[in-house]
């Protein structure tokens, strides 16, 4: 009963190690991918930082000004005179209070353009991780494309290797030579070759995924999946266009650009304009004509004289300042409209050569392979028409697989031109 309690045990033990195992080694999808680059890489974190501080200069922006209190004592004596001294006698007291009085709008002018410079700043944000996103979809289509060309490379040497047993046992019974028998022995390198390049190509592209995602996991631990093939379904060109002008964040940015311009030109106007201080004060015992009046008040206007400098250079500064935002913006749009067209001339292109290898390329090099494979075994073709069809089923292959990456990269481009994701 003891033996078979620790039997019990050490199979739960291993169970659990399995589970675990197999729970670390799990493969992750595409949004798992993007959802721990968002929360963990440096750059994008840091990003979201500064739109944290161009909220916090809002505050200051919009503060108002403060009020100066400033305490005056006079008439205090310091000589005596007729043989009298009497110096606290005759002094004044006087607190004065003053303030300054903004006209014409001139604190929520400065609040809407701080309010602009954080708009900027989201859609710059916004710009870094449209930016970030296409890079990490490159990577994480080059892990998938390592993967199918391993799994490929491993089909490939599986495949050829049944073909040696079956070559080895036609070579004991006498039906083929010894020196085709080394031929056929010697062309297994190419394909241990793809093998041990495709498994180097597959660690390498997981190694610049981890980089991205500032993740420390084992390479042998981390695996991702995700659809390693095509669509030919694309939206029309005129609706990607509009897509990208709704959704790019540098093009939203330009447009931020040209309202805070608009904002700051009207704030220069305000600031051109003039703002009166105003000062209160009281005064105890004061060396008036009155001599009862021991408790006084006075007030004060002053008010500069805008003569000289009325704002002038800023205010055609931020005029010009407006042009040159509306010429960014439409070189923007021009940008946009660029990559777009670029981008969907790529994806067509390629969905124009993969089309083929899907409809009749594949099936027809498998078909060729075989066929060649069944006739040399049975000696109706050469060796030589064998080989060759073993390279060229493999060059299919391959050439398949290198066109879905294609496929792939040329999607991740028109999603970076968009500014969001229309082909997954």
């Amino acid at each position: 009963m003891r033996r078979l309690s620790r039997r019990l045990w050490f199979g739960l033990f291993l169970v659990a190690v399995s589970a675990q195992s197999g729970w670390a080694q799990r493969a992750l999808t595409w949004q798992e991918i993007r959802d721990k680059f968002e929360a963990a890489n440096p750059t994008l974190r840091a990003g979201q930082i500064g739109i944290d501080e161009s909220r916090a200069q809002e505050i200051t922006a919009f503060l108002r000004p403060n009020p100066n209190f400033t305490l005056a004592v006079d008439g205090t004596q310091i000589a005596s005179a007729e043989g009298v001294l009497q110096p606290f006698r005759g002094t004044q007291v006087s607190p004065i209070f003053s303030y300054l009085h903004e006209r014409q709008h001139k604190r929520e002018l400065r609040l809407e353009s701080a309010q602009g410079a954080t708009k900027i700043a989201v859609s710059g944000q916004a710009d870094l991780e449209r930016t970030l996103i296409f890079t990490l979809r490159m990577a994480f289509v080059q892990t998938l494309q390592e993967k199918a060309v391993l799994d490929l490379a491993k089909e490939n040497l599986a495949y050829y290797d049944h073909l040696l047993d079956v070559n080895r046992e036609r070579y004991k019974a006498g039906a083929i030579a010894q020196v085709d028998l080394d031929r056929l022995e010697l062309q297994r390198v190419t394909y241990e070759s793809d093998l041990q390049t495709a498994e180097v190509n597959m660690r390498t592209a997981k190694i610049q995924l981890l980089a991205l995602l500032n993740d420390r996991t084992p390479v042998e631990q981390f695996d991702v999946t995700g659809a390693f093939d095509f669509s030919n379904q694309i939206a029309p060109l005129d609706e990607v266009r509009q897509t990208a002008v709704d959704n790019r964040p540098d093009l939203r940015a330009a447009v931020h650009s040209i309202d805070k311009a608009k904002t700051d030109h009207r704030l220069a106007v305000a600031n051109g304009s003039t703002d009166p201080t105003l000062s209160v004060w009281y005064t105890r015992n004061p060396s008036f004509n009155n001599p009862f009046a021991f408790h006084t008040f006075g007030a004060n206007v002053s008010i500069p004289l805008r003569i000289f400098d009325r704002n002038q250079g800023e205010k055609l500064r931020t005029q010009l300042d407006i042009t040159r935002n509306e010429r960014l913006r439409d070189a923007a749009e021009a940008r946009v409209f660029s990559d777009v067209d670029s981008a969907y001339a790529t994806v067509n292109s390629t969905v124009i050569l993969l089309q083929p290898y899907k409809d009749r390329y594949l099936q027809q090099a498998s078909r060729v392979r075989d066929t060649i494979a069944f006739s040399y075994e049975h000696g109706a073709a050469s060796l030589l028409d064998f080989l060759n069809a073993q390279a060229e089923y493999r060059s299919v292959q391959v050439n398949y697989l290198n066109l879905v990456a294609s496929y792939l990269n040329a999607a991740t481009q028109l999603n970076l031109a968009v500014g969001r994701e229309v082909i997954q």
